[in-house]
């Protein structure tokens, strides 16, 4: 008797916008000495009690989501992918700003300034 066990790929967390993958290449280009990838974070700040956190990463976390673009590699704080799924993450530029702007559906609300968020 045989068992055949299948897999299906899981998956990702977050839904990256090809203008926010663009912007990672555009960051690891321009990325410290021993930068392996940009990572997406929420820690706790804000009137809202969560926030959006995008830094560089220099080592590998194994309970992170790891996210491979063209430019580069992505992670999603391990701790953090819970509130994040299903989001979207884009790059937004217009006149007088620019950064990365998320789609959140576990998002119940945020604050005022749009600097944090609740689930």
């Amino acid at each position: 008797m045989t068992t055949e066990t299948k897999t299906r790929a899981r998956p990702a967390a977050i839904i990256l916008t090809p203008s926010a993958e663009a912007r990672i290449a555009h960051l690891m280009a321009s990325a410290p000495e021993g930068t392996i990838g940009v990572k997406l974070s929420t820690p706790r700040r804000g009137c809202s009690g969560l926030a959006y956190s995008v830094d560089y990463v220099s080592e590998a976390n194994s309970f992170d989501e790891r996210i491979e673009t063209p430019g580069g590699t992505f992670f999603v704080d391990g701790a953090s992918v819970l509130y994040l799924i299903g989001s979207t993450m884009d790059w937004v530029e217009d006149d007088f700003t620019a950064g990365f702007v998320f789609n959140n559906p576990n998002a119940k609300g945020s604050c005022g300034c749009g600097e944090s968020f609740t689930v």
